[in-house]
């Protein structure tokens, strides 16, 4: 089923061509993949739909050279830095001439993996497909009733936009004024004359997506192949907030909050309640993830475990990135986390800004020590004069701990455990900045305060309340999950901030807010010249 829908679009332009006088290829082969029989059944359209999101589980999967494909968003900013630096990442980590028209995050890489930019146009025009395909009168929704057949249309329709809304998300934040793609590119409407359009009618399209997914979608699904349209809220309260519109932002994040569907994780549950911890780290274990599974946080889930047997599961990259290589002097062990590369980091500034009592600093959310071969135990680092490049004792997140239960597993580079993508702490963050732009800086305080309690954090007063305290709110509750880049671009901190708190990314200059658009893309658009971002 893995990515289903290039096999689909490969099938359509193949369908074009051949010979219709053999008869064989007259019959109505129901029992083949073919793009026309998919797209005639309900179920067609799931199988097309499950594979849609699918691309963004491909952003926490090792496309380029063994890192989350997500550090483009995670490093080069205040709280995120490249360990491990390799060419691929130097550029963005210390924002110099190799952060460059030709890198290899923008163009891909010779085995065939697309850069973002690709990527996501590929995620556009698959849903771009399902669109168009879903209007066609003769699709059986294998209903029976047409408020039946209404709800399975708008069901396939609301995953569609959402997925669409979500790459262009990731585009316009990157680099700005982005073509806008909204038919199915079928090999009959080829174009290489696109043109870049204003990072506001991209917004505007992006938020006509996220209504009509919120419309669409249960408000709340307990089907992990169902997308929430509380998913779609909480991304239209981020994107109201960039566009200037606080009141809508608030509404749209309060439906989340407010909604009675979703909670913070106060208490210890699951998997590991009968084990010292924290309840903030509860909400990250393999086994608490999913609502029957007791987790009220998580809006978004990636499933990848052999428990809840579902098909496709991901090599998982997020432990593997953001975990040091500490082999050289401690064991793989499931309590050591499994294996890690440390390609990515958690800067100093990022761990100072924890208040020692805090949960999310306890010993059960961050790695500050391994236990060695001989049973020592080993400290790891997290003062600013030891943040090196290559540090092998550098202190990491113990989100994303996970290895199989055979120890000859211990070392396999990746994780297949379920794993939450998005969780409705962020939106409660979303909606303190709302109330904050308008404001209320009680209701702001309190929000703030809701997400400080539940890890003992100490509580603020409303005259406390800036941007610059809600962004390090941020950090504290969501370092290595934020798409941390695309925070700082729309609250216009990118490089105050850098230059404040990492001292990689302090060389960032005015015009390296923007991404370069991918020379390939470029070259390829020969009918109309498709301007570079301005600077490179």
């Amino acid at each position: 089923m893995k990515k289903i829908l290039y096999t689909i679009i490969i099938l359509i332009l193949v369908g074009s061509t051949g010979c219709d006088e053999e008869q064989f290829l007259k019959e109505d082969p129901r029992d083949n993949l073919y793009a026309d029989n998919l797209f005639g059944t309900f179920q067609g359209f799931r199988l097309a739909t499950n594979a849609l999101l699918d691309f963004v589980r491909d952003e926490r999967e090792d496309k380029i050279q063994s890192a989350e494909l997500g550090f483009a968003w995670k490093i080069g900013v205040d709280n995120g830095w490249a360990n491990t630096e390799l060419s691929w990442t130097r550029g963005l980590n210390q924002y110099n001439i190799e952060l460059n028209p030709e890198m290899q995050l923008l163009n891909g890489d010779t085995a065939g993996n697309p850069g973002i930019f690709l990527l996501m146009y590929r995620a556009i025009n698959s849903a771009n497909m399902i669109i168009a395909r879903a209007e066609n009168p003769a699709v059986d929704w294998e209903a029976t009733s047409p408020e039946m057949e209404l709800q399975n249309k708008q069901l396939i329709l609301g995953h569609a936009h959402l997925i669409r809304a979500w790459a262009y998300r990731h585009l316009v934040y990157s680099f700005g004024d982005v073509p806008i793609s909204t038919e199915e590119i079928n090999g009959l409407n080829y174009k290489n004359d696109w043109e870049r359009r204003p990072v506001r009618e991209v917004q505007e399209l992006i938020v006509e997506d996220l209504l009509l997914a919120e419309e669409y979608l249960p408000h709340v699904s307990n089907s992990v192949l169902n997308l929430s349209g509380a998913i779609a809220s909480h991304y239209l309260a981020e994107m109201y907030l960039w566009m200037d519109m606080p009141e809508q932002a608030r509404d749209k994040a309060s439906t989340v909050v407010y909604g009675g569907d979703f909670s913070l994780t106060t208490s210890r549950f699951g998997v590991r309640a009968n084990e010292p911890g924290v309840p903030f780290m509860d909400q990250f274990y393999d086994g608490n993830i999913t609502r029957d599974q007791g987790n009220r946080e998580a809006l978004w889930i990636f499933p990848n475990s052999d428990v809840l047997n579902l098909p496709g599961a991901s090599s998982n990259s997020m432990r593997r990135s953001w975990v040091i290589n500490y082999n050289g002097y401690a064991p793989y062990t499931p309590e050591n986390g499994g294996r890690g590369i440390g390609r990515l980091a958690i800067s100093a500034w990022a761990f100072s800004i924890y208040e020692p009592q805090d949960d999310r600093f306890s010993e059960y959310a961050v790695r500050k020590y391994y236990i060695g071969f001989n049973g020592d135990t080993i400290r790891t680092h997290m003062e600013p004069s030891q943040m090196n490049i290559n540090n092998n004792r550098w202190a990491s997140t113990r989100k994303w701990d996970w290895t199989y239960n055979d120890p000859n597993l211990w070392n396999a580079n990746y994780a297949f455990a379920d794993q939450v993508y998005l969780r409705v702490a962020e939106t409660y963050l979303l909606l303190a900045e709302a109330e904050f732009k308008l404001g209320n800086l009680g209701e702001a305080a309190e929000l703030i305060n809701q997400i400080r309690r539940r890890s003992n954090a100490s509580e603020i007063s409303p005259n406390q309340v800036t941007i610059d305290f809600i962004l390090d709110e941020r950090s504290r509750e969501l370092v290595t999950e934020e798409h941390r880049r695309h925070t700082m671009v729309r609250t216009g901190k990118l490089i105050e901030r850098n230059r404040a708190h990492n001292r990689f990314a302090a060389n960032i200059q005015e015009f390296q807010v923007l991404l370069p658009i991918p020379q390939r893309v470029i070259d390829a658009n020969t009918d109309r010249v498709m301007p570079q971002n301005q600077g490179y």
